[in-house]
């Protein structure tokens, strides 16, 4: 099993708009293959910082979700809506940043 910790925060400006790009890619990741959970955080003190908590079956399932068109689309609309973001991929034999 593969756990992913990925932080992120945004402006006042651009919550909401990063809060709903959200919505789709949770719903459609959801359904693939090898997704075991896969869930989308506010911070309880900071109102601008977000957390996605993954678990993914192996490896393999987390490469294809690397590549689905709706993480693609994710990516791109919400790279402008990012100021900063700490991605960790947690296996049983290493924590690994990406």
């Amino acid at each position: 099993m593969i756990f992913i910790i990925a932080t992120m925060k945004t402006t006042q400006e651009n919550r909401d708009a990063l809060v709903e790009a959200t919505r789709l890619c949770i719903t459609e990741t959801r359904k693939e293959p090898g997704c075991l959970s896969y869930d989308f955080h506010q911070s309880i003190t900071d109102p601008l910082t977000f957390v996605f908590v993954e678990r993914w079956q192996n490896r393999d399932a987390l490469e294809r979700h690397f590549a689905t068109p709706h993480l693609a689309t994710w990516r791109a609309s919400t790279r402008p809506l990012i100021k900063e973001k700490d991605v960790q991929i947690i296996t049983p034999e290493k924590i690994e940043g990406l």
